[in-house]
Order: C-alpha cells, then structure tokens, then sequence
C-alpha cells in the first residue's frame, strides 16, 4: 500500500510562486496531451514537450503519468465540490424543480469543459485507496447536502429521502458523465431540461 500509494502521489508540493506555475504548467499540458492521445500514447515524455520544461523537471514534481492523471482527477471533484458550495452561498432556490436544476447544471458544468479527458479519467486513472476514499466522501457530502434539501423541501413527496438522496446523485453522476463524455454529442440545454424533468417527477409522485 505505501508503494502504491508513493507512486500516485505527487513528489513535493510547491512553495514557491514560481514553482506552482510549473506544476500548473505540467498539468495543464498533460490535460491536452491525455486528450490528444489517449493515455496509453500520452507519455511524460510528450506531457513535458508541451508544457516546455525538461522530463527531469517533471520528475521532481511527478514520478509518472498516473500521479499526473490522478491529481487531474482530484482537481475535477474538488472542482464539483467548489460549484456546489457556490450555488449555497446564493441562497436556496425557491421551487423543487430550481433545486434539481442547480445540481444537475453544475454536475453539467463540471464536466463539460473537456469531455475527452474526462473519459480518460475516470475510465483509466489509477484507483489508489486515497482517491477512492476521496471519491467516497465526495459522494456522501452530497447526498447529505441532497438529503437535507429534500427533507426541508414542501413539494418532496418522497417518503425515504435518504434513499432519494443516494438515487438522485448516482443517476446525475452517471448519466452526466456518460452522455457529456460520449463521442456523439447531446443537446446539453434540452438534455439538462429532460434530466431535471425525471427527478423532480419522481420525488414529487404521490403513491
């Protein structure tokens, strides 16, 4: 586990201005080159021809492009997590269906910048204990922040919420991250309207 867990890891953590720009640099270039090139082809070798910097630079910062796609990976939850806490700081929504849609939107938002390396991601980054437990807690902190809006809601009709809960952020992780990462593209305003459309029936059905 400590191997493993080394392997994945990045090699030191910046502390200078100058070098939280290289490591921003290196991953900045890895994000074009797994898009480019698929992971299997997306070389350190290539990560750091495009981010202009020796591969004995990028060592001192990664030990390989599995930590590089990794960190990626980290970086787009805690950017979902960045979005949701944003939408809270504006106030809860008025109606049920405002709710839905400001979940879904930036489930939508946080993967649709670069659809191609999100496949990679999470078909091919390396599943270490510490991601995994971070994809956990990452999952648990919204259906708790689900759960509570359900609970305080008026039009939920849902009489499990927490199961509710669980339901509504597997189908939204799912069905974002299939359909946004699929090589034919989807009507991202029409798929956004028809996604909020099933949940907010399901947890409004009487009976």
């Amino acid at each position: 586990m400590t191997s493993d867990k080394r392997r994945l890891q990045p090699r030191k953590q910046p502390r200078q201005v100058r070098a939280e720009l290289t490591r921003q640099r290196i991953l900045t270039a890895a994000a074009h080159v797994f898009t480019e090139y698929g992971y299997a082809a997306g070389t350190t070798n290539r990560i750091a021809e495009r981010a202009r910097i020796s591969i004995g630079s990028l060592y001192q910062y990664y030990p390989n492009k599995d930590a590089i796609l990794v960190e990626l990976l980290v970086r787009h939850l805690d950017a979902g997590v960045s979005g949701l806490a944003r939408g809270e700081e504006t106030g809860p929504p008025g109606s049920l269906e405002e709710v839905v849609r400001l979940y879904v939107r930036t489930a939508i938002e946080n993967h649709h910048d670069d659809p191609q390396l999100l496949r990679v991601m999470m078909e091919q980054a390396p599943r270490s204990h510490t991601l995994l437990e971070k994809i956990s807690r990452y999952e648990q902190e919204r259906v708790a922040y689900l759960r509570e809006l359900f609970d305080r809601h008026p039009q939920v009709r849902v009489g499990d919420t927490e199961t509710a809960a669980r339901l509504a952020v597997s189908t939204v992780e799912l069905v974002v991250h299939q359909l946004i990462a699929a090589p034919d593209p989807i009507d991202i305003p029409r798929f956004e309207n028809e996604l909020v459309a099933m949940l907010t029936r399901y947890l409004t059905a009487t009976g």
